[in-house]
């Protein structure tokens, strides 16, 4: 009975997600965002900063799939006018969401672990930051330096 509610509630937050997603493409969002990006900067280089920001921010608040669900067609039409691989963004969108499931205030995955191991959130927080610098650093080398999400799949190719 739990386990029916549950994968109900899971999917009507895919299902919403995916509507909103088509909602926002049908109303031209990624082209406004391209027209904003382009106000700012035309610059790949800090288009990919202000994405990597925006999206780390969403992952913070919102679980991955969802998150996933709702940002990729916002967000990967915007990375692909400035010339991103999609393979390459989708690797720094998992890995922006991926810390973000880390990142207070919210953190997801972080009052799990803490639950689970029957210690306190501060606590854990004193612990994971030299790993949450490491991922960040990660994120900053995959999104600067493409080569290193691209290599392996050009080996297949």
């Amino acid at each position: 009975h739990g386990a029916v509610r549950t994968t109900a509630m899971v999917l009507l937050i895919i299902g919403m997600a995916a509507a909103f997603s088509w909602l926002m493409a049908f109303l031209k969002v990624p082209a406004a965002l391209i027209a904003s990006m382009n106000a700012i900067s035309e610059d790949p280089l800090v288009v990919l900063l202000l994405l990597n920001l925006l999206m780390l921010f969403l992952g913070t608040f919102m679980d991955m799939g969802p998150t996933i669900i709702i940002c990729t067609p916002i967000f990967l039409p915007v990375a692909q006018a400035y010339g991103v691989d999609p393979v390459h963004f989708g690797v720094i969108m998992i890995l922006n969401f991926g810390i973000g499931l880390n990142t207070p205030p919210v953190g997801a995955v972080q009052f799990v672990a803490c639950a689970v191991g029957k210690i306190s959130v501060w606590e854990a927080m004193r612990s994971i930051w030299p790993f949450y610098g490491a991922g960040l650093l990660v994120l900053g080398l995959v999104t600067y330096i493409p080569a290193i999400s691209l290599w392996l799949p050009s080996v297949f190719k």
